[in-house]
């Protein structure tokens, strides 16, 4: 039980990676945690969409800049929707870090508790990865454009369902340098109430 709790709270978000593919057995650990959790009536309606060809994701990242391009942002948008138009705007912006790795999980767009059960199963994949010694971070701009019509007919060429949405995807690779220590944890999370 320690080994599980201590790999929760090693676990970091990396943001520098290694060119170096990551071998198929990691891949298939990572994938292999993800289908194993909960979904809500074990409907297990997601789907996980692994992009390892560069040309791919490169094409992938220039949509993802046009469409920050197009974002409109005010007082109310989400501090990391406009620190990502910012960032889009610079020549080497790369909305997956440079992984070798990008898995894009999907679920159905009807379905009611498709963003939870996707949570889940990114949850699971980021802490194998962390146990394999793996880097890997979560996701957000595909969620965020997965309606652009440039990156919905990429995702629909990479096999993605039109009657999914996006619910988050994570990239993996081998870490570039040294993982980030301990973050500091906000206080006055938690209410007992006996």
């Amino acid at each position: 039980m320690e080994n599980v709790i201590e790999n929760i709270k090693s676990r970091r978000s990396i943001r520098k990676y290694k060119e170096e593919q990551i071998k198929d057995e990691e891949l298939f650990t990572i994938l292999d945690s993800a289908k194993h959790a909960p979904s809500g009536g074990n409907s297990q309606t997601w789907q996980f969409t692994v992009v390892q060809n560069k040309e791919i994701l490169l094409e992938l990242n220039r949509y993802i800049k046009e469409a920050f391009e197009k974002l409109e942002v005010d007082e109310n948008t989400y501090k990391s929707k406009k620190a990502g138009k910012v960032a889009s705007k610079k020549d080497d912006y790369n909305f997956y870090y440079n992984a070798p790795t990008l898995i894009i999980v999907s679920n159905e767009s009807n379905y009611s508790n498709a963003m939870a059960d996707s949570a889940c199963a990114i949850e699971n994949m980021l802490l194998a990865a962390n146990y394999l010694e793996l880097g890997a971070c979560w996701i957000n701009q595909l969620t965020w454009f997965d309606n652009d019509e440039n990156v919905r007919k990429l995702l629909t060429r990479l096999g993605i369902s039109e009657k999914h949405k996006v619910c988050g995807s994570i990239c993996i690779g081998y870490i570039d340098g040294i993982k980030p220590e301990k973050k500091v944890l906000k206080e006055n999370a938690v209410t007992i109430i006996r």
